[in-house]
């Protein structure tokens, strides 16, 4: 499986292009439309239990009744196997310009918005599902695999609810998460605004020696300030972030868009509009 030329209902594998933990992604085309080329995601053979078709169902599921520009269309599965959009830029971390960072997380923040109208939370936000384009105008960020995400209304999406603990990407996952709450828009928020962080600083909010550790520190501690890496004057960028990144999802801004804009207008303008409140009374517990 995954050599060039492997066949999965006509679409033909060219060369591998990502690998993570339970797939491998290559670069794929439809023997009918040689000049298309479309990303392949194959699960390995060691996960290829009820457990990870269910998981690659939902992704499909989801993201086909989806239809926004910043969103990553799907095609097609199968047995073990999902084509999708092929986006040629790698991940949202390869962008080079602050602008252009904030632009990718301005167009995410959109489409999360846009998926919560539909009743659905992501519940993986992170830059590894991030995807850009070699031109950054067209489409710019695109959010991929859906996977982990929830439906609020079950019925509706005729999902069943899954029980016990969903997976985590530990860096990225708010508070009610690690409680045993279910997720909310909130939830993708919290994960947006680590992401953020990530993005304008190199490396998430937390980090530590040990899963324990990580999951305390989303629970009890404040996001680390950003004036090391941003100097001084980001003092009012740690106040949005903070509330974003509310212990208690209530406390955060009502929608993802919210937060990022004021997280753009905070580094275009440190000191803000009047003088910006302390961080303790950010509603960060």
């Amino acid at each position: 499986m995954g050599r060039a030329g492997n066949g999965y209902d006509g679409y033909l594998i060219d060369r591998e292009i990502g690998r993570g933990g339970h797939a491998t992604v290559y670069l794929a085309h439809h023997r009918a439309d040689p000049a298309a080329p479309v990303a392949l995601k194959v699960l390995d053979v060691a996960h290829r239990s009820p457990a990870e078709q269910d998981r690659l169902d939902r992704e499909f599921t989801f993201a086909d009744a989806l239809d926004h520009p910043n969103i990553a269309a799907v095609y097609r599965h199968g047995p073990f196997w999902l084509a999708m959009q092929y986006l040629d830029g790698g991940k949202v971390t390869e962008l080079d310009s602050p602008a252009d960072r904030l632009t990718a997380l301005r167009q995410i923040g959109a489409a999360l918005d846009y998926v919560h109208r539909r009743g659905i939370v992501h519940c993986d936000v992170k830059p590894a599902n991030i995807a850009i384009s070699a031109d950054f105008a067209d489409p710019g960020a695109v959010l991929t695999d859906f996977g982990s995400a929830h439906a609020v209304v079950e019925d509706v999406w005729n999902r069943p609810h899954r029980p016990g603990n969903p997976e985590v990407s530990l860096p990225y996952t708010a508070p009610e998460i690690l409680r045993g709450k279910a997720p909310t828009a909130a939830t993708d928020e919290y994960a947006l605004a680590c992401t953020a962080v990530e993005l304008l600083t190199g490396a998430p909010p937390f980090t530590a020696r040990s899963a324990a550790e990580l999951v305390q520190a989303h629970l009890h501690r404040l996001p680390p300030p950003l004036v090391e890496t941003l100097g001084p004057g980001s003092r009012a960028a740690d106040v949005v972030l903070q509330r974003a990144m509310a212990k208690h999802p209530a406390r955060r801004y009502e929608s993802c868009a919210e937060f990022v804009e004021q997280l753009s207008r905070a580094l275009a303008s440190p000191s803000g509009p009047g003088s910006p409140p302390e961080p303790g009374s950010a509603s960060a517990t």
